[in-house]
């Protein structure tokens, strides 16, 4: 969609009722990476309707992320950022969305995502994360991070704070070019980004330089990052290790080291259980979703077959772990529940090999035993939905919180589902 195309109303899409019957699942037999026969499935759109919200932006979305929501906010979120690429021109844009079902003084529907403002950005937007509510941290294709600031009385965006060449290549005969800064995270007021060049860098809010930077951290690009705690970072790349860093620690060196045994696939997105910080997940080249228990071993807990193509994100919902969601560039986006009885129905996994993939619901408190890690197979299964009936082109981001989900794709729209557990 280029400019001048109308803006599409609210879409109503067909989303798998949780509670469906198990005659509802489409069976299918196992794809070419399971090691072992048995069915799995997947849940397809058979129930109750949602509304889902799309709006037409002319501009491949790259990246979408909801604004933090005040300690102790009853409402759900109404605000979110999103970058482009692949763009001549790409955007940081602020978007609000109303209430949904609710139509304005002109008959307008107020679910449909506004913009509020935006601001040109140099490069592709490589990744993005709140800082505050006000404070936005984007990642370049140029290599360097920039610090948007949202000013809501004005509804502008303004650069408070940019450290350029966070990231690039150098040698001996060549001036610095920029390197991709693929990833970066956010713990205010410390940023932590990492980059094509291998490079793990720590910021602060509003501080020139940076706090601490660990050049040649890794011989292979740098995909993503996340916090596992307030001085310990987990980093993958694209041979297929995660990597543990530890600030406290003056050595350049990674403190453990975990990896995909025997097959350097690359690793493009990680994500950590929001109360169990042993627990993180990961999604690569292949479409695999993973999950790995960081206490033990170097090999992941779990394998499981996912989408077909590249899975470009993985999130643990914030305050509901229970439930993950993936997209991919197939054009799917699934949401992953352990916390369903589906104790009848037939595992979507399969069994052997190098890993034991089924994943059972515990009765017990998630915060003692995680059903993510649990591997008995007489308990309750997993479930999945995939929340995009129709797939096309790449859905590249999402971001959930509370009730709420927003993606990004390369079809040039922004879509959001503020009923996700209706």
């Amino acid at each position: 969609m280029r400019a001048g195309t109308p803006d599409w109303p609210c879409l109503p899409a067909r989303t798998a009722a949780l509670a469906a019957a198990p005659s509802a699942v489409p069976r299918r037999s196992p794809s070419p990476r399971s090691q072992s026969g048995g069915a799995w499935q997947r849940r397809e759109p058979c129930g109750a309707m949602e509304e889902v919200c799309a709006r037409f932006v002319s501009q491949k979305i790259s990246k979408a992320r909801w604004r933090p929501l005040p300690v102790a906010a009853l409402q759900p979120p109404d605000v979110f950022a999103t970058g482009s690429w692949d763009n001549e021109d790409n955007r940081i844009s602020i978007w609000s969305v109303g209430d949904v079902g609710s139509a304005g003084l002109n008959g307008e529907y107020q679910g449909e995502p506004q913009l509020l403002c935006d601001i040109r950005h140099n490069g592709d937007v490589m990744d993005m994360q709140f800082l505050d509510q006000e404070r936005i941290v984007v990642a370049s294709s140029t290599g360097s991070v920039t610090v948007f600031r949202h000013h809501q009385n004005s509804q502008t965006l303004s650069a408070s704070h940019r450290w350029e060449n966070a990231h690039c290549h150098a040698d001996q005969y060549t001036a610095c070019g920029g390197a991709a800064c693929t990833g970066v995270i956010c713990n205010n007021p410390e940023i932590v980004t990492v980059g094509e060049d291998g490079r793990i860098n720590l910021f602060r809010a509003d501080q020139k330089d940076a706090v601490r930077t660990i050049d040649n951290a890794d011989s292979s690009t740098l995909h993503a990052v996340t916090f596992l705690r307030t001085t310990e970072v987990l980093t993958v790349n694209s041979i297929g290790q995660l990597k543990v860093w530890d600030f406290r620690q003056q050595r350049n060196e990674p403190a453990q080291i975990f990896s995909l045994t025997g097959e350097r696939v690359p690793l493009h997105c990680v994500d950590r259980h929001p109360n169990q910080q042993h627990i993180v997940a990961t999604g690569g080249q292949d479409g695999m979703l993973s999950i790995w228990d960081i206490r033990q071993g170097t090999m992941p807990v779990s394998l499981l077959n996912a989408h077909e193509a590249e899975m470009w994100e993985v999130h643990f919902h914030p305050s509901n772990p229970d439930h993950l969601f993936t997209c991919s560039e197939d054009g799917s986006l699934w949401h992953w529940d352990t916390s369903t009885d589906v104790s009848e129905k037939p595992s979507f996994l399969h069994q052997g090999g190098r890993s034991t993939a089924y994943f059972s619901h515990s009765t017990i408190n998630q915060s003692v035993v995680s059903a993510w890690l649990s591997n008995d197979p007489t308990k309750d299964r997993m479930e999945i939905t995939n929340l995009i009936p129709n797939q096309t082109l790449s859905v590249n981001t999402l971001d959930v919180l509370g009730p709420c989900l927003v993606y990004g794709t390369d079809a040039e729209a922004i879509y959001v589902n503020r009923q996700l557990f209706a």
